[in-house]
């Protein structure tokens, strides 16, 4: 089969490599749309660690069953769907839990790291275990089922902030994540959604996503602004989804005093935080790890139309074009909406 291989850092081979083969309790996909994903790209110049060459990247995709494993039940080849993103045992203390996302032995698709290589969609075919799959509905297509994964992202992020309805929210870091998050809260019932960002960029699709406000950290003072859509008190629920140690600040800064704030970015492994801010406000910080079984709702919102993930799609391409995308989105990855590979 043909795949996009990351053969060393910063530089892809659309090349042949062996079919992939598939156990007893395994089906073999073949993909239709894989989309990339922002860790795809810092993983591409190694700055993650977590893409090891030589490895197949890809982890937001759908696709067609061509063939099951012997143990398989309720699957048939010809069947749509789309799958986690994380390969979870069942069978471990947080499995039992209902906190698949956190399994002890979880493996992610698409990445090579210390632990594991576990080879993913950026391929005409990928072999899964069958669990991890969910059924694509009728009115939805390859392109936007290959959104779900980021979009379950969005939706365990809002899980972990109950709140009640009318509750004010930010979301500091506007990237795909960033803009499904300022969809999913107005779904989910909060009140002013203020979204935060460092450029002009895209800021015409963030408030169709469904913000009220758009603040340009570039040339706008930011806790200076949100203090005074707050009467000074600052918004109840914080959603940081750019990962560094200044995004991380400001979120601090601008929520209210015993407020909340989830940690959905990491892309900085560490940072420092103003212990004395967090201590003296009283502040909830919360991390929130990929999704946990939010898969349906995802897909149902789509076919219902409660959220619009073709707002964020941009460009679509045949998987031999990867080479040229990737290297669009990582000279000026602020600029574009969501590619999508079509095997």
């Amino acid at each position: 089969m043909k795949a996009l291989v990351l053969t060393e850092y910063k530089k892809l081979e659309y090349t042949d490599v062996p079919d992939p083969e598939i156990g007893p309790d395994e089906v073999l996909i073949r993909v239709k749309s894989c989309g990339i994903c922002g860790s795809d790209v810092h993983g591409y110049d190694g700055s993650t660690g977590r893409r090891r060459p030589p490895v197949i990247m890809g982890h937001e995709a759908s696709g067609i069953i061509e063939r099951i494993g012997e143990s398989v039940k309720g699957w048939q080849p010809g069947d749509r769907v789309t799958f986690d993103s994380t390969i979870y045992c069942n069978e471990c203390e947080s499995c039992r839990r209902g906190y698949v996302n956190l399994c002890s032995n979880r493996k992610v698709v698409g990445v090579s790291c210390e632990d594991y290589r576990q080879d993913g969609a950026f391929a005409e075919y990928i072999a899964l275990p069958a669990h991890i799959l969910y059924r694509i509905p009728d009115n939805v297509s390859f392109d936007q089922a290959a959104m779900i994964e980021p979009l379950s992202v969005a939706f365990h992020a809002a899980n972990m902030a109950p709140h009640p309805l009318g509750a004010s929210a930010a979301v500091v870091g506007t990237g795909k994540i960033g803009m499904l998050l300022i969809q999913t809260l107005r779904m989910y019932g909060f009140g002013t959604i203020i979204a935060i960002k460092h450029s002009e960029n895209q800021k015409d699709i963030i408030m169709q996503s469904g913000a009220d406000h758009c603040i340009c950290t570039a040339n706008e003072n930011a806790a200076e602004i949100v203090s005074n859509l707050t009467a000074g008190q600052g918004v109840d629920y914080v959603f940081e989804a750019a990962g560094n140690e200044k995004t991380i600040n400001l979120c601090i800064e601008i929520c209210k005093r015993n407020g909340h704030i989830i940690l959905v970015g990491n892309s900085s492994p560490n940072v420092t935080l103003p212990l004395q801010a967090i201590v003296t406000k009283q502040l909830h910080l919360c991390g929130s790890c990929a999704s946990s079984g939010e898969y349906p709702a995802c897909l149902d919102a789509i076919a219902r139309k409660l959220v619009n993930v073709d707002l964020l799609i941009g460009t679509r391409a045949p998987l031999s074009e990867g080479l040229v995308l990737f290297d669009k989105l990582y000279n000026n990855h602020d600029n574009n909406l969501k590619m999508i590979l079509n095997p």
